[in-house]
């Protein structure tokens, strides 16, 4: 048994029951909570909450079939969790239907957008649920530009999941939306490949790096110098195949230099939407009662240049800055809509 410095046991999760331990659960998607990317950096939310105080307890639950949402939710809820944490724009459904079962715990769905309080016949106002969503566009919309700047052979290349989950489209379709923005600026043309795994069960799309990395290397036949993944290991499968043949890599959710080191020599930059301090942030809202239903909107960005940082010319470098800063008080805008349309 582990003991504190006082003496008295450590909450474990057979206390989750009683008012004094604050226990949060993190259920995911049918991807791995080890994809260096969307699920783990949920899951470093979630622990963010731990080491700052806040959680006495955590756990996460891996989702193997799609059909065990619901199952999964429950073993937390009715082990007596405070909050629990679904991760991913597909257990939106089954999160709004165990916030209604479950009314005195606190649901956080990242990536699900809590559509109810926009239909006015609806008379649910489902004050334990709330979405944390993120502007995908605009992370896609900046590597996008970054790549097209960067870019030798003036073509880009993305590898992404499914485009039937919106953060998905919106990532890949910012992205070619930001190099047209870049070729606007520096009177330049960018040919753009984005292909999503759509071909494929949610089962697959996200879980496939040798697609992801076969996928690569067509468009790098075609003369792409750079890849952007976004898609969980099939993305990964793909910057890795692109850093292994010398060409950009460009990562997703995270900032993957630091997640996955076998692409991290020819780590462009990241596209990323600030997943652990948004988790963290409800968390802590969500014990102090200050967490409000519906949805919450995060931060999104791009990572360093880190080691390539010297080949990035400072020209780019004040170029994806004023960027940047565009997309953040609205003078420029993606032009991407919410959903594939």
């Amino acid at each position: 048994m582990v003991l504190t410095a006082c003496g008295a046991a450590a909450p474990t999760e057979a206390d989750c029951a009683k008012k004094e331990v604050f226990c949060v659960g993190l259920v995911t998607d049918v991807g791995k909570i080890n994809d260096k990317s969307f699920n783990q950096s949920a899951w470093e939310g979630v622990q963010k909450a731990k080491t700052d105080g806040v959680a006495d307890v955590v756990q996460f639950i891996e989702t193997a079939d799609a059909k065990d949402y619901a199952k999964n939710i429950a073993t937390f809820a009715d082990a007596g969790y405070d909050v629990i944490v679904t991760v991913g724009f597909n257990l939106g459904e089954a999160t709004f239907a165990a916030g209604k079962t479950y009314p005195n715990i606190k649901f956080i769905g990242v990536d699900q957008f809590q559509a109810w309080q926009f239909t006015p016949e609806t008379t649910d106002d489902s004050a334990n649920v709330t979405g944390l969503g993120f502007p995908e566009d605009q992370a896609g919309f900046l590597v996008g530009a970054l790549g097209a700047m960067m870019s030798k052979s003036h073509k880009l290349g993305a590898v992404c999941g499914t485009d039937v989950v919106p953060p998905v489209w919106r990532y890949g379709e910012g992205y070619k939306a930001g190099a047209a923005y870049a070729d606007g600026m520096n009177k330049t043309t960018t040919e753009v490949f984005v292909v999503y795994h759509s071909d494929v069960g949610f089962d697959k799309t996200f879980t496939d790096p040798e697609w992801g990395a076969q996928t690569a290397k067509s468009m790098m036949d075609q003369g792409a110098d750079a890849i952007f993944g976004c898609g969980g290991l099939t993305g990964n499968g793909a910057i890795t195949a692109a850093a292994q043949a010398g060409k950009y890599a460009i990562g997703v959710d995270a900032d993957q230099f630091l997640t996955l080191p076998e692409a991290a020599s020819r780590m462009l930059s990241s596209a990323m939407k600030l997943i652990n301090p948004g988790v963290s942030e409800l968390i802590a809202a969500a014990k102090d009662g200050s967490i409000k239903a519906g949805n919450f909107t995060g931060t999104a960005g791009y990572a360093p240049y880190h080691d390539l940082d010297s080949e990035v010319p400072a020209a780019v470098k004040t170029a994806m800055e004023k960027i940047n800063a565009g997309l953040l008080d609205g003078s420029i805008k993606t032009g991407v809509s919410p959903a594939k349309p």
